[in-house]
């Protein structure tokens, strides 16, 4: 009954065509809309709040939710710790998922990606470097150059995607495994990535987006 009543909410939203932040009916206007109770009704909305669907705005109302990938990082998140203390490869599995969508899409981006990002994979890659004169790459540094270098596919739903495996394996990595990476060869790594981008060489990029994961699975399976 109440899978139902939202099912039902979730198809007024894409029926009306109502995009983030709108109102939603009132909880009265939705119980007679939808002819079920009250509590049916706040049921079903907290639900989809927990989705990111709608969003409570108590004493103003109910809206349309971010759609935020949230979520699926906090689900993912947990799935991979809770496999990890189940003695489960969990966080291989997460890795594994990610290398394949960023080595799937890096053959498309060679020779292709904007003189703009180029200069800005560069200072980054620069940045990278200076970092790991002081002893580290920063997580932060890491993370731009990725979505920088896939920003050029100008696909919302693939950045939000990309941003949730980055975001659910490096909690999940910082909680459960020490880094023990070589900066210099992570400078290295992504400077080759970065090369093998501009001069439009599809499988030198592959290899070199294969070889930083490779490296990284290397550390996890050491640190297991």
């Amino acid at each position: 009954m109440a899978n139902g009543i939202q099912e039902r909410i979730k198809k007024l939203i894409i029926d009306r065509r109502l995009p983030s932040g709108d109102p939603l009916p009132t909880e009265t206007e939705l119980m007679e809309l939808l002819g079920v109770s009250r509590n049916s009704v706040r049921e079903a909305l907290k639900a989809l709040q927990a989705m990111g669907i709608v969003e409570i705005r108590h004493g103003f109302g109910t809206y349309v939710g971010p759609m935020s990938m949230a979520p699926m990082i906090e689900g993912l998140t947990f799935r991979t710790v809770a496999g990890h203390y189940r003695g489960e490869d969990s966080l291989l599995e997460l890795l594994e998922l990610r290398e394949a969508v960023e080595t799937g899409l890096i053959a498309r981006l060679a020779g292709r990606v904007p003189a703009s990002d180029l200069a800005e994979l560069e200072s980054l890659v620069a940045r990278m470097e200076d970092e790991a004169g002081t002893g580290a790459v920063h997580a932060d540094t890491d993370r731009a150059f990725h979505a920088t270098l896939y920003r050029g596919l100008d696909n919302t739903l693939l950045s939000e995607v990309l941003e949730a495996f980055w975001d659910a394996f490096h909690r999940v990595r910082t909680d459960l495994v020490a880094p023990g990476a070589d900066p210099k060869v992570i400078c290295r790594q992504h400077r080759e990535i970065l090369e093998a981008v501009r001069s439009g060489d599809a499988a030198r990029a592959e290899d070199a987006v294969r070889e930083h994961f490779g490296d990284i699975r290397g550390r996890l399976r050491r640190s297991a």
